[in-house]
């Protein structure tokens, strides 16, 4: 069995590779979210956002916005749970959908034995919400009538919210989906409207197709982690073994990333993008001390609200405490937090970078 043996430089070189921000930037935006397998939503837009931020990053300003909108009512991308994917891969979770629920109660976590139950007992309002949108589809949710027996209950901001929470098993059964949006309005339809009719992958090939275009997209990852509801940060058996020089444990990385020449480049992360997005590795690989500081009163932020890392070559250096003020026309730049002090290249670096960003969104540096 090969193992490799990497430098943290070499696993960084990887990863900053695999998720197109060296130096060869990639000039198409399918090719893009193919190659990063999907872009998060967010709703938090301090700069701009998440979505069309990281495609920036990549893209540069020859990426607009209304790129991404076309992509999507064109159905070459779609937004499944928070996430825009490739039209092609939902493929790969249909055999999933169509499993969902179905084990039996002992096989179940039981908070998924709970969810399952909570739609088996709303059954009617499940039915009502297929049979309007099969007569009226696409409609938002605030158009579909509650009419759920058992409220849902939660301790955070979907409790009670029963036609919305509703929908997101809905989702998950392979039986609704997002058609497109009005204003911040999700548009909800028949999944097999929306879906394309591409046959089903087996359950057991789509786990391992998905886990090796997530190395490929990542580089170099674990292969077990955590439980994530959504995107998984671990690539199960793809690629070669690995171990990272002054890291514990063994990695799975991507063979064809490595041993190739590298060249960087400086450029703006958004706070949720996949090189950092797992924290943990975040700090494994690049030993980079970060926090989304959002949460946080305003006193106890050391880098700023909605701060943007600073990624130079194979480093992240430092970060960006930035916010857009749309009605001002003007991209306020509170600090440039320097990790270690920049020399006089790479602050000209990251001073064009702030230019390019404030460019792309039609702002004023200030």
């Amino acid at each position: 069995m090969v193992v490799h043996q990497l430098s943290r430089v070499d696993a960084r070189r990887v990863a900053v590779r695999a998720q197109l921000l060296d130096a060869a930037r990639p000039t198409s935006l399918l090719d893009l979210v193919h190659q990063l397998t999907l872009l998060q939503i967010d709703p938090i837009a301090a700069i701009a956002p998440n979505a069309d931020l990281v495609a920036w990053s990549r893209l540069g300003s020859s990426y607009s916005p209304a790129d991404l909108d076309g992509a999507l009512a064109g159905r070459d991308l779609l937004e499944l749970r928070a996430m825009i994917r490739p039209s092609a891969d939902l493929a790969l979770y249909r055999a999933d959908m169509a499993g969902w629920g179905s084990a039996a109660v002992g096989d179940l976590r039981a908070w998924r034995a709970s969810q399952r139950d909570w739609v088996l007992a709303n059954d009617a309002c499940r039915l009502d919400i297929l049979e309007r949108l099969a007569r009226s589809g696409p409609l938002p949710s605030r158009e579909l009538p509650d009419r759920c027996v058992v409220p849902w209950r939660s301790t955070g901001w979907t409790n009670n919210r029963n036609v919305s929470q509703l929908l997101e098993f809905m989702v998950l059964r392979g039986e609704v989906a997002i058609a497109g949006r009005r204003g911040a309005d999700r548009l909800w339809d028949l999944a097999t409207r929306v879906y394309p009719d591409d046959p089903v992958v087996d359950r057991a090939d789509a786990l391992r197709i998905r886990n090796e275009r997530r190395l490929r997209s990542l580089g170099i990852a674990r292969a077990r982690g955590p439980e994530c509801p959504v995107e998984p940060a671990d690539v199960g058996d793809a690629g070669e073994a690995a171990v990272v020089d002054g890291v514990k444990g063994s990695w799975r990385v991507d063979p064809a990333l490595l041993g190739q020449p590298f060249a960087g480049r400086v450029t703006l992360l958004s706070p949720f993008d996949r090189l950092i997005h797992d924290r943990k590795r975040m700090v494994e690989l690049f030993e980079f001390d970060y926090q989304l500081e959002m949460y946080k009163p305003a006193a106890k932020r050391r880098w700023g609200y909605f701060a943007l890392p600073i990624l130079v070559g194979d480093r992240l250096l430092g970060k960006l405490d930035a916010t857009a003020d749309r009605r001002a026309g003007q991209l306020r730049v509170t600090t440039i937090h320097q990790d270690v002090p920049f020399d006089a290249e790479t602050l000209a670096a990251v001073h064009d970078e702030i230019k390019d960003l404030a460019h792309w969104l039609e702002l004023d540096p200030v």
